[in-house]
């Protein structure tokens, strides 16, 4: 009779959950379609009747990109350049002259001429501002002009840019360019090998592997995992990366997603390549995504020393879907977990401040590694040892908003010369000359101390009398003061990116990660740490 009870219970409440999942089916595609409906009759009535000619396509771009903002900013709408771009740099090859630009309004700027390519074998310097690409202005193009710089291997390109206040031209052949996830490695001793993964293209696995194998023939015993800098890309080729010294069948990541078929496990597949050399991993504050998929996960497996600064902390996922005439959505559709089960996603971009800003995780919940090590979530990887100079605050980020140190670099290229990485320095008088550069330029950025006392002198609060008003502004001066000062307060962090750009200006990538092995400070602690095994175990125990 009990039974009978019970399936008479039961079945009635299934029938109900299904009628309200399917109510609320309804109800939501009803909303879309409502919603679709309404926009296309006002862009359809806005562009026949508009008082001054439109342009659809313009505006429709601006209409999907301003609604994508609306969610977080790895949602991007890609058109048919974005495709091509965003399969270019899964796969690591293109044709073009072998350098990289930043775009601005009316002019693109050389950041970084690639050793041996197109660019670099015609003359361009970082800090050239190209401001004509054939006949046609940058100023006046609308689009990425960048993309004109591509083209087929053996085509010609004439280019006109503007270095130290003179105007220059040089013609480019372009070629195939090989983009390697791994740059550069080396022997840091005799017994310490040293790679560099930079990007997590369709290479970075066997590239990676690849780099082990020789340091190893070379006597490595140990070995240091440079992930510093590197903004991630394929979780595929994160998984590898991290299955080089990891068993088969080791669980890397767990996404969930609010679409059951994304909701997956990704374990490791195949034989590792070394489970039992000594590991640490390097990251920094750009070490995003898939970097922190590899290093989140070999500290939670405890197969590696995590050294250097906190990760970016991006714990989305993304996938292209197709959409019509070749244009792509590329959409976040979950969120991913390490071995332990924590999400290391830093911004919250679904609850956000007044201003509209994300808001940063305050909050970290506690997790454990394999050996019972304590970890957290909700703020990028943390790293088992810290070095100081790889921190970063509002003022580095200010300098690199403003490219002082970009700029800065720029004209300490053209007034010193150095014939070889080793003779390399930068001395007190050099940072003295930064600073004064840096006050030079009125570089802007604003202090939430500072944000709370303008609001305090910009108010209408009458009980405020022009004494206290008076002593606000002092205070604000003393605070735009404080923000001078702060820069030997973090004379140690900004030196080390002020030379990171200097070296490469003389002696390209290659020299910077030369000039490494004997002077960076995460190298060294590695090094320190990877040749005391006692020291290394009771970390990872």
């Amino acid at each position: 009779m009990k039974r009978l009870i019970k399936k008479q219970v039961l079945i009635p409440v299934l029938a109900i959950a299904i009628l309200v999942g399917a109510s609320s089916f309804k109800s939501d595609f009803f909303e879309i379609a409502k919603q679709i409906e309404i926009f296309t009759t006002l862009f359809k009535e806005l562009n026949m009747n508009y008082v001054d000619e439109t342009n659809p396509a313009e505006l429709m771009d601006s209409a999907i990109k301003n609604m994508l903002g609306e969610l977080d900013p790895y949602t991007q709408f890609l058109n048919e350049q974005d495709v091509e771009s965003f399969k270019i740099n899964n796969s690591g090859e293109y044709s073009g002259i072998g350098a990289l630009v930043r775009s601005y309004k009316n002019k693109l700027v050389v950041v970084e001429p690639y050793q041996g390519y197109a660019a670099d074998k015609a003359g361009l310097k970082a800090g050239d501002e190209i401001i004509k690409i054939g006949e046609t202005l940058v100023a006046d193009f609308d689009d990425n002009a960048g993309e004109l710089l591509k083209g087929a291997n053996n085509s010609s390109v004439e280019v006109t840019f503007l270095r130290q206040g003179e105007t220059k031209t040089a013609t480019i052949t372009r070629e195939g360019v090989e983009v390697d996830a791994v740059p550069f490695y080396d022997m840091i001793d005799d017994k310490t090998g040293y790679i560099v993964l930079s990007r997590f293209n369709q290479k970075a696995s066997k590239q990676t592997q690849s780099a082990m194998q020789d340091l190893k023939g070379q006597g490595a015993e140990r070995l240091v995992l440079d992930l510093r800098g590197n903004p991630g890309g394929l979780l595929s080729e994160a998984i590898n990366v991290t299955n080089l010294f990891v068993p088969k069948g080791e669980l890397i990541v767990t996404t969930k997603s609010k679409v059951k078929k994304f909701n997956q496990e990704y374990r490791t597949k195949n034989k590792a390549e070394d489970e039992e050399i000594p590991l640490v991993v390097l990251i920094n504050g750009k070490s995003a995504s898939a970097s922190e998929i590899v290093s989140g996960g070999l500290q939670d497996l405890d197969r590696a020393v995590i050294i250097g600064a906190r990760s970016f902390g991006k714990g989305l996922v993304q996938r292209p879907l197709k959409l019509t005439y070749g244009t792509q959505l590329k959409v976040t559709i979950s969120r991913y977990y390490t071995p332990s089960g924590r999400c290391i996603q830093s911004l919250d971009y679904w609850n956000r401040d007044e201003e509209g800003n994300a808001v940063r995780n305050t909050k970290f919940n506690e997790f454990t590694t394999r050996n019972g090590r304590k970890v957290w979530d909700g703020g990028g990887v943390m790293p088992d040892v810290t070095i100081e100079s790889l921190k970063t605050n509002s003022l580095i980020g200010a300098l690199e908003d403003n490219n002082i140190v970009f700029d800065f670099a720029t004209e300490y290229f053209y007034d010193h010369n150095f014939d070889s990485v080793e003779n390399f320095s930068f001395s007190d008088g050099d940072y003295s000359a930064f600073k004064s550069y840096a006050e030079e330029q009125n570089f802007s950025y604003q202090t939430k101390t500072e944000k709370l006392l303008e609001e305090s002198i910009n108010s209408d609060d009458t009980l405020l009398g022009s004494e206290v008003q008076e002593k606000y502004k002092d205070l604000l001066f003393a605070v735009n003061r404080g923000k001078i000062d702060a820069l030997d307060t973090f004379k140690k962090e900004i030196q080390k990116n002020l030379e990171d750009e200097i070296i490469i200006r003389y002696f390209y990538r290659e020299g910077l990660y030369k000039y490494y092995l004997n002077h960076d400070d995460a190298i060294l602690a590695a090094k320190e740490l990877l040749a005391d095994s006692n020291k290394y175990t009771s970390i990872l125990n």
